[in-house]
């Protein structure tokens, strides 16, 4: 899924795909800057950042159910859809109403235009959203699937790579909801206190703390790893949580979790750990986490057919039961069944992919990094936060499947690059197909300024490596490479 014919497609070709091709540099700019050409030939998006044709049709029932004029956004529950107005009434002043949907336990938020920006910011954000799947079953008036089965056969894959138990395993539509519902019991346990991110953090965990709660303090770490920001704003000021990734998304920094955790201990505060691009069989974020999140969608499903995030609670961390009563009361797992069914399925090869991909990432790092058309490449393993990595790498573990890399003389040669590139070109990673995209475009579009300001370059692009073997994807590399500067 490369080329200017598939400009639009979802990856992989299916109803419930949950990435989309766009296959050149001015298709990745014209999505962001809006051009008909591209919008118009969109036939669907990443699922929080581009409502799907299925939930779109869901709304627009709403609104026709409605009759007022007013627009209308569907959510999975009624808590989603009341935090939403709350959100939108403080964003735009705009207060919207909520309604029971006629189907499904799903509820609506009607507001007027001036608050559907808002609304649609809250879907993205929070990851409080109704699946394809989910959709696609209320339209069609057929009985919803509980996929308790599937369910717990997810609990028990989860518990057991992580080594805690079953009751501390809890299912999410997406990561983002995840994020959101841990984020929202930190709230709830220290309301008055700012999270601190450490690292440059995938986009909407970062959005999430600063625009739901008391806010965040945000730090980027020397080359060294240093704590001593952390240390000092610990000992000036209360904070709710920490929050950090394994390793950073797109940098693929680590963060010394031994030293954070020891910083934390005896202060109330819990560490929240994201292992999505390290995988929890190669990473053990448990041994100083006391909550890990991972968005499922990405490595755990593989196929990218299916969202879905968990949140893992550590057996004997001091606020294991905090967490636990919060999710039980006020945040409750959202995972639909049909999605949890087919999550099950997906995941049940998971270990001996991400240990394939491993293999395969590792060889394409050292060839990106002796490449004399390539200026810097990210990689967990050779940069200068290894040591982070390594002291949480399970034995045998590998680097993830997941790398960034920047070309010499990017302004000029990166469009000339992806254009002609043989690799699926869309959002999202993990899956067993390469793909590649033009990551601080698409996340960081209206803040490429803020985000080179914090050494993430508007050509980077990220690659994320599937299953197609180390020659295969070499050579489609090299064919590229090879042609930047005709």
């Amino acid at each position: 899924m490369c080329s200017a014919v598939d400009l639009g497609k979802p990856i992989p070709e299916t109803e419930h795909g949950v990435s989309v091709c766009l296959p050149t540099w001015a298709d990745v700019v014209g999505y962001e800057e809006k051009e008909e050409r591209v919008v118009s030939a969109m036939e669907c998006g990443y699922p929080r950042f581009f409502c799907h044709p299925k939930a779109r049709e869901l709304f627009q029932r709403a609104e026709a159910r409605d009759g007022s004029g007013r627009r209308a956004v569907v959510f999975p529950s009624k808590g989603a859809a009341l935090r939403c107005r709350e959100f939108v009434e403080a964003r735009d002043g705009v207060r919207g109403e909520v309604a029971a949907f006629e189907a499904g336990g799903l509820w609506v938020l009607l507001v007027e235009k001036a608050g559907v920006e808002g609304a649609l910011k809250y879907w993205q954000h929070s990851g409080e959203i109704v699946s394809s799947r989910l959709a696609s079953a209320v339209l069609a008036g057929r009985v919803l699937e509980e996929g308790g089965e599937a369910k717990g056969e997810l609990r028990e894959r989860l518990a057991s790579l992580s080594g805690q138990g079953e009751e501390n395993v809890f299912l999410y539509q997406n990561g983002m909801s995840g994020v959101y519902a841990v984020h929202r019991a930190v709230t709830a346990m220290r309301p008055e206190f700012k999270s601190v991110q450490l690292e440059f953090p995938y986009v909407d965990v970062l959005k999430v703390q600063e625009q739901f709660g008391a806010g965040a303090h945000f730090f980027e770490l020397d080359d060294s790893g240093d704590l001593g920001p952390l240390r000092a704003l610990l000992e000036r000021e209360e904070v709710s949580a920490v929050y950090c990734e394994m390793a950073a998304n797109p940098l693929l920094r680590s963060v010394d979790l031994e030293g954070v955790a020891g910083l934390l201990d005896g202060r109330g505060v819990p560490l929240v750990v994201d292992d999505t691009v390290g995988t929890v069989v190669n990473v053990d974020a448990y041994r100083w986490a006391d909550v890990v999140t991972t968005s499922l969608t990405k490595c755990f499903s593989g196929v990218g057919d299916v969202m879905g995030g968990s949140v893992v609670l550590r057996d004997d961390s001091p606020f294991r039961d905090d967490f636990a009563s919060f999710f039980g009361a006020d945040a409750a797992e959202d995972l639909y069944g049909a999605d949890a069914v087919v999550l099950a399925l997906n995941s049940r090869d998971f270990v001996e992919r991400v240990e394939e991909k491993n293999r395969t990432a590792e060889a394409i790092y050292e060839y990106l990094s002796a490449h004399p058309k390539v200026a810097e490449v990210w990689y967990p393993k050779g940069c200068s936060t290894q040591v982070s990595y390594d002291a949480v790498r399970r034995e045998g573990g590998g680097y993830s499947c997941l790398l960034s890399f920047l070309l010499e003389e990017a302004a000029v040669t990166t469009p000339r690059f992806y254009d002609v590139l043989r690799i699926s070109k869309g959002p999202s990673l993990g899956t067993n197909y390469s793909l590649v995209c033009p990551y601080t475009l698409l996340a960081y579009y209206d803040e490429l300024e803020w985000a080179e300001g914090c050494g993430v370059s508007r050509y980077l692009l990220r690659l994320s490596v599937g299953l197609e073997g180390v020659e295969d994807l070499r050579g489609r590399l090299e064919e590229a490479l090879g042609g930047i500067y005709n």
